[in-house]
């Protein structure tokens, strides 16, 4: 079973980039790679419980075990050594990650209150494009009740695309609602 969005890639975004960018082949076309799902737990250097949480709640969104993400550098200020977990992440690729991205575009990101759109500014250059999210209660799987502490996330969708417009065309296509 074909996922959704994968066969509307195939079928539709795939022959409108060629028609608008005048590609010569079929695997000029830009495509996404890969998404990773960040949650930073500056504050879990105090306490080990809060980046277990944000894992459980990771794990939750997107049926993927998370990676602890650890410090480079030591921060005397933030009282933060090298090597130290302050945070987590799941990189997402293939039927997992149109999964994820069909259940934000459909489910989750109607879900948000006053929601206008998301950012057409996000990008990076070279047609990543990085979405940030303040809370991880907009996910119908995270309950409630079971919240330590609402955090925010960021969501990177890397794209083979070698310009912004491509990328931001390519996830237009998918249905990504970006403002007018």
């Amino acid at each position: 079973m074909k996922n959704r969005l994968k066969e509307k890639y195939d079928k539709s975004i795939v022959s409108d980039l060629m028609g608008k960018y005048k590609y010569k082949s079929v695997m000029e076309v830009p495509k996404l790679e890969k998404i990773v799902v960040n949650i930073g737990a500056g504050d879990a250097s105090a306490n080990s419980k809060l980046l277990e949480a944000a894992m459980h709640d990771l794990e939750a969104i997107t049926g993927q075990k998370p990676v602890a993400t650890k410090a480079k550098k030591a921060i005397a200020g933030f009282k933060l050594r090298q090597g130290q977990a302050i945070g987590c992440k799941v990189t997402l690729r293939g039927d997992n990650m149109y999964n994820f991205l069909d259940k934000l575009i459909s489910i989750t990101l109607p879900r948000v209150r006053d929601f206008r759109g998301i950012s057409n500014k996000s990008f990076d250059g070279r047609g990543n494009y990085t979405l940030g999210l303040t809370e991880q209660l907009i996910f119908s799987e995270i309950n409630y009740d079971d919240v330590v502490k609402v955090r925010g996330m960021d969501i990177v969708f890397v794209t083979t695309a070698k310009t912004n417009e491509e990328a931001h065309d390519l996830l237009k296509g998918f249905g990504l609602p970006f403002k007018n």
